[in-house]
């Protein structure tokens, strides 16, 4: 299949085919259709994995509630949670290597970025929810019940699994955005019906076995790969799902969005974005550069948060876009099983398809390119594209095109940057690179967006919640904050 080694491991799970996880069961799927899996490097197919239908969801997400309502899953106590979450966490990490040679072959990323990113921050973040199985807690209030003279009561809060999750997942970090859902779901108690993107589904797959592996009861996690508009739009408007968690794109959330409301389900919503990289005059022109490249062209462009708008005070900007210009034209494009590439292709034919029409609407509109531009094959490449002389309206400042295309703008002082870089449907991300601490925090707070990051761009810690204002979604993930999302609270008056 490749000219590449594989590890044993890796080799073995590909060659064979991939049904359904639903409890501790294998179902070939009710209708025993295949999805083909195809390899972003080469545009070849190199596994089939089985196409859940409406039914299969049906099936999981009864196999998840019986888990729910009456199991051992159900009795277990927190620290019981708390050892099963670090046990499932340690087996991604002994199976990395594997792993993140099935996220290449699957995704197109490279291998080192796959284990050292993908995998690692996955790993890091289990264990830090795996801590909050024995720190979710109540509060005991004292009450004032008017009209009941003398009366005494007791009233304290609890907090409880909301019941059975459907995750959905995109396609751009497969294995670590399925583990930002499943961590505080299985934290805090919750059984999940996990439906990975079409074009990725298999390290949601090998997930499910390690799962049970470590010693999760069957039915906690089923994994039902399938098309989104069968079994992703019958997840979504299930009415025995409690919970909807959903990372991708705008459009889709919305759908799920308001399929969840018919039936009352609770939903975070992690969406799209169009993150600015903002680059203030006093900043280090070489840190920026490397900086700038970096928070474009990491995992090709294929980042929500991707600092995909470049805004550089004026007195920089020629030179840092040369510098930036020159850093792309040296990105090493290949397969991510070669350890010399440096970007990998884009994730299927159709996206490469997106993301050069995109390119030719930008140059239509009158934009300048400066590098890149252009597809290469065989597989699904497109080069590190640098673009100028766009204006604040043009489609490439204001979709989000999801490749390695930076558009870039100049700017005169800090109002016109604020200005500039809210100036978005999309609120997800931004940076700023300066080292005038004093204007980068008046800065922050007229920000509007879920995260800013400060001489640094996508910098994720377990810690931080992350997620997005406007139309970049709602809901957070990680922290402590992501822990109230899958969990209901319940008010308690207890007359004494």
């Amino acid at each position: 299949m490749t000219e590449f080694a594989l590890h044993s491991d890796t080799q073995s799970f590909i060659s064979r085919r991939h049904p359904l996880l639903i409890g501790d069961q294998r179902p070939a799927g009710s209708e025993g259709r295949e999805i083909d899996v195809i390899n972003p490097a080469t545009g070849e197919c190199f596994t089939k994995v089985a196409c859940g239908t409406a039914a299969d969801i049906d099936q999981a997400v009864a196999t998840a509630r019986q888990s729910f309502e009456d199991s051992s899953w159900s009795r277990m106590t927190p620290v019981e949670r708390e050892r099963l979450l670090w046990r499932f966490a340690d087996l991604i990490d002994a199976n990395a290597d594997s792993l993140a040679e099935i996220e290449c072959l699957d995704n197109g990323k490279s291998v080192a970025i796959a284990k050292g990113v993908d995998i690692q921050l996955a790993v890091n973040f289990l264990r830090y929810m795996a801590g909050w199985a024995t720190k979710i807690e109540g509060s005991c209030v004292q009450p004032s019940v008017p009209f009941m003279p003398g009366a005494q009561f007791h009233g304290y809060t609890r907090r409880e699994p909301v019941g059975v999750v459907g995750a959905i997942v995109a396609w751009n970090f497969p294995l670590l955005l399925a583990c930002w859902k499943l961590g505080p779901a299985l934290a805090t108690g919750c059984t999940v019906v996990l439906k990975p993107a079409e074009d990725t589904p298999l390290t949601a797959l090998r997930l499910g076995e390690l799962a049970l592996e470590a010693g999760y009861p069957p039915g906690v996690l089923n994994v039902v790969p399938g098309l989104g508009g069968d079994a992703g739009a019958a997840l979504s408007s299930h009415p025995d799902v409690d919970k909807l968690t959903f990372t991708g794109s705008t459009g889709v959330g919305k759908l799920i969005g308001k399929a969840a409301m018919d039936h009352m389900t609770r939903v975070t919503l992690e969406l799209g974005g169009k993150s600015p990289t903002i680059v203030l005059d006093d900043a280090d022109p070489q840190e920026a550069a490397a900086g700038a490249a970096n928070a474009i062209f990491f995992n090709q462009g294929q980042v929500c948060c991707a600092g995909s708008r470049l805004y550089v005070q004026r007195k920089l900007f020629d030179n840092l876009v040369a510098d930036i210009t020159d850093i792309a034209g040296r990105i090493r494009l290949g397969n991510g099983l070669d350890p010399n590439t440096e970007m990998g292709p884009l994730v299927s034919a159709v996206q490469q398809q997106r993301v050069q029409g995109f390119i030719e609407k930008g140059l239509a509109e009158g934009a300048r390119i400066t590098t890149g531009g252009d597809r290469q094959g065989p597989g699904f490449f497109i080069q590190p594209t640098v673009v100028v002389d766009v204006d604040q309206r043009s489609t490439l400042v204001q979709e989000e095109i999801f490749g390695p295309v930076l558009v870039a703008m100049p700017f005169d002082d800090i109002d016109e940057a604020v200005r500039i870089a809210n100036d978005s449907q999309y609120g997800l991300g931004a940076s700023i690179w300066s080292n005038n601490l004093s204007a980068v925090h008046r800065m922050i707070p007229r920000i509007k967006s879920g995260s800013v990051w400060v001489n640094c761009h996508t910098a994720l810690d377990p810690s931080l919640p992350f997620g997005g204002f406007k139309q970049s979604g709602l809901g957070r993930e990680m922290g402590a904050a992501c822990i109230e999302h899958y969990t209901e609270i319940k008010s308690v008056l207890m007359k004494v």
